[in-house]
């Protein structure tokens, strides 16, 4: 038997922008979702995989992504960037108008094949991070967990903090979601996360 190419994404545009579930292009399309605190390098992510440096735009100001934005990817599938929870310096009210606009899109959105939950490969376990990984999973919304910045850490820390979260989220998850490992400086990093998306999808 042949070796089974990798997938690779050959074409990535962006579609659109919206604060309204219901304003979302056409189901038609499988959709992978994009979610994580703020800062933790969706946009970086988003323009790794796709193999462009501006299809998202990157900052290192908490709270930039403030729509669910709309990416079509390959014309098969679509790529859903969706606003960072956390410690982005926003008003009561826009942090709540984030979270419906969000919940909503998670929970009612009929093509949803999978939420991607960022986390900082940086950090042990965060509050925020398992409190959402839990809802999705109390929700029955379908998600795989994928640690960024690979590169900015060293191997042992990164394992203590990997392991942290497995251990944590074991007391209450008879099966863990899958789990990736990513840097956006190694592109090789990347190859398992699009053959699972390419799954998916």
């Amino acid at each position: 038997m042949g070796k089974t190419k990798n997938y690779i994404i050959n074409k990535a545009i962006f579609l659109c922008s919206n604060t309204d579930y219901t304003k979302c292009p056409d189901p038609t399309y499988p959709e992978m979702a994009l979610i994580g605190r703020s800062n933790v390098g969706k946009s970086t992510l988003i323009n790794a995989l796709c193999h462009q440096k501006k299809l998202a735009k990157v900052s290192s100001k908490p709270g930039k992504t403030q729509h669910i934005n709309h990416f079509l990817v390959n014309d098969n599938w679509y790529l859903v960037d969706l606003p960072g929870y956390g410690w982005a310096k926003v008003s009561k009210t826009s942090r709540y108008q984030w979270q419906k606009m969000t919940r909503d899109y998670l929970l009612k959105r009929p093509n949803l094949s999978c939420v991607m939950v960022l986390i900082d490969a940086c950090l042990p376990p965060q509050k925020i991070d398992i409190e959402f990984i839990h809802w999705l999973g109390t929700n029955q919304v379908p998600l795989t967990l994928i640690y960024t910045k690979r590169d900015k850490v060293k191997l042992q820390i990164f394992k203590n903090n990997k392991e942290q979260l497995i251990e944590t989220l074991y007391r209450t998850w008879e099966a863990l979601p899958p789990i990736f490992e990513t840097s956006a400086k190694n592109p090789e990093s990347l190859t398992e996360l699009l053959n699972f998306i390419s799954n998916v999808c």
